[in-house]
């Protein structure tokens, strides 16, 4: 069992498995220019599966494959297929922008992938344009109707805007609920790669916003989840709340996160690190489990965002997933 220094037991890795991307989102990557971290710096399916296969081991459950955008990594079914056949009944899921599930969900589904989250921050073609710098909304709705035909458990993921897409909170709710998807509405998270031309909502806003429709009844946090969970009295349904500006956000942490070059990153919001690629690339899976140790010593409490004081991140989140 993995516990760290604040006495929280840790199960849950989330794998960045490229740090590129297909989009540029506002909030994220904008002015990301289209030069990447060289190939040969990032580890191979079979070194990332080293350290994966000491992390199962040790006691985590959930494993979560993300970017940059995870659908872009060559052949990343094998590498799906690798950690479902180590442990059948991992929690394995995936976080994608959506764009490439068209062409890609089969296969996933088939070596093992159990569901996906699919970042959908507008249901107007020029309003997705915008967030994105792309063409992208047909394609994206095209994957999210594609993985739920061959089986995939779909969640949907929305970053409110101000005055971009934050008139569309009540529509993206609705086509969520009508499809049988849970969407979960996320605070923007600042952060030194975004544009400084937006803002986010925090989650009182947004809750207001639906409550001009609804009302709402609070059901609290699933587990270590960093969702808090609503029900709409009317209708039954069910849908999620991210914020991380809240003081409570951090207490039942669970997680810690690899990159793809091998970072082992102990918090989204500290740009503290340590990294695994040399020994796992040697084979020492005895050095490995002693830095995976020290990360988790020096996990720390509470990130650094409140809704009255807030640092932003240097750390960019294509390159560790979010």
């Amino acid at each position: 069992m993995l516990i760290d220094g604040h006495g929280r037991r840790v199960n849950y890795l989330r794998v960045s498995v490229t740090e590129r991307c297909n989009f540029r989102c506002q909030y994220c990557m904008p002015e990301k220019p289209f030069s990447w971290v060289p190939q040969e710096n990032l580890l191979s399916f079979e070194d990332l599966f080293k350290f994966i296969r000491l992390a199962i081991d040790e006691g985590i459950e959930k494993i979560r494959i993300t970017g940059g955008e995870p659908l872009l990594r060559q052949d990343l079914d094998r590498f799906v297929a690798m950690i479902h056949d180590y442990k059948s009944d991992i929690d394995l899921a995936l976080t994608t922008n959506g764009y490439l599930l068209p062409e890609t969900a089969q296969k996933l589904r088939e070596a093992g992938l159990k569901r996906l989250n699919v970042s959908l921050d507008s249901l107007k073609p020029a309003v997705a344009a915008r967030i994105a710098q792309k063409n992208v909304l047909g394609k994206v709705l095209e994957g999210i109707e594609r993985a739920q035909e061959v089986g995939l458990g779909v969640k949907i993921n929305m970053v409110p805007l101000k005055g971009i897409n934050d008139d569309e909170i009540l529509d993206l709710l609705e086509y969520a609920r009508e499809r049988g998807i849970k969407i979960r509405f996320i605070e923007y998270m600042e952060n030194s790669h975004a544009s400084d031309e937006i803002r986010g909502l925090y989650g009182k806003e947004i809750l207001e916003r639906i409550k001009e429709r609804y009302t709402i009844h609070r059901l609290g946090r699933e587990g270590a989840s960093p969702s808090y969970n609503y029900r709409i009295e009317e209708n039954g349904y069910e849908f999620g709340l991210i914020d991380p500006h809240k003081h409570d956000f951090c207490e039942s942490c669970n997680r810690i996160r690899l990159t793809a070059e091998g970072h082992l990153i102990p918090c989204l919001y500290f740009d503290e690190a340590q990294s695994i690629a040399d020994a796992v690339r040697a084979g020492d899976i005895d050095a490995a489990a002693g830095i995976l140790a020290e990360v988790l010593r020096d996990k720390p409490k509470e990130n650094r965002w409140s809704e009255t004081e807030n640092e932003g991140s240097n750390r960019a989140f294509y390159e560790t997933g979010g």
